[in-house]
């Protein structure tokens, strides 16, 4: 099983990228539905009700912004800003770069960068040793949307060759990643984490009527694990294969983390669905 991930991780590394020239190029050529070019409350003095008013007013995006002279509550003065500020916003997608809606659009809104950047995303879950106070990382999981990438403490868990890997991504996607991932690999590994947006599906899903964890949600969603996963705890497992050497627990483990950021990316998919028609 470990060889096998080493395997994938190789023919992983290969694919970032020309996956990542296919979708820059695929993003220029075509029209279809982007959401974060529908989206004006990343704009100094535009927030979620003004924004409502330019779509129901026939503004629906950037473009739209651009070619109508006049809009109502945007004198000329204004009207010029705005059009500089989309500009430069269209500048920042044009060269593929993330970070700089980072710090405009907050977390509960990144979800209107996933249209956008869905080629070039990385789902994240971890597991730990014991407490979020004294455990530290055992499991580190990703997903490209491709292919999984596991990586195990004392194994081929190496925090360089990860730092290097996650510079491939414009995107973090988690399920309550804000409340424990992120913050535990920050204060445990500083500068691991690129300075991307972070999406936390946790906080989507709530926006939709999905509460729970993401166990119960994704039984909601019709999403079936292996039986033998349902009460799964991560913690018990590491643990016994640390002490027994029983592969058997290791193999466990790493499938139990592997469904978990596969299941991210069907989550991600219908919630931004949901959200699309919540706000349009």
């Amino acid at each position: 099983k470990i060889l096998f991930i080493q395997i994938k991780n190789s023919i992983l590394n290969i694919n970032i990228c020309t996956r990542h020239i296919h979708t820059g190029y695929l993003n220029q050529i075509t029209n279809y539905f982007l959401m974060i070019k529908n989206t004006f409350i990343i704009y100094d003095k535009i927030g979620k009700t003004k924004e409502k008013y330019l779509w129901n007013n026939g503004i629906k995006n950037w473009s739209d912004f651009l070619n109508t002279e006049n809009i109502r509550f945007f004198p000329k003065k204004s009207k010029s800003y705005y059009d500089r500020k989309i500009k430069e916003s269209a500048n920042a997608l044009q060269n593929y770069d993330s970070s700089y809606f980072k710090n405009k659009l907050s977390p509960l809104d990144s979800w209107r960068l996933y249209d956008y950047f869905r080629d070039d995303v990385i789902f994240l879950d971890i597991e730990i040793s014991g407490s979020s106070k004294n455990g530290h990382i055992t499991v580190f999981g990703m997903y490209d949307g491709y292919d999984t990438k596991i990586m195990i403490k004392d194994i081929n868990l190496d925090f360089i060759s990860l730092k290097k890997f996650l510079l491939n991504f414009k995107l973090i996607i988690t399920f309550n990643g804000s409340s424990f991932d992120i913050p535990f690999i920050k204060k445990r590994h500083k500068g691991l984490i690129p300075d991307i947006p972070h999406f936390d599906l946790r906080h989507a899903c709530k926006k939709v009527g999905l509460s729970g964890g993401l166990k119960q949600i994704e039984k909601k969603l019709g999403i079936r694990r292996n039986d033998y996963l349902e009460n799964f705890d991560p913690i018990s497992y590491w643990n016994i294969f640390r002490h027994t050497g029983n592969k058997k627990y290791l193999n466990q483990l790493i499938e139990y983390n592997e469904e978990d950021v596969i299941n991210l990316k069907k989550i991600a998919t219908h919630v931004t669905k949901e959200l699309k028609k919540s706000v349009l």
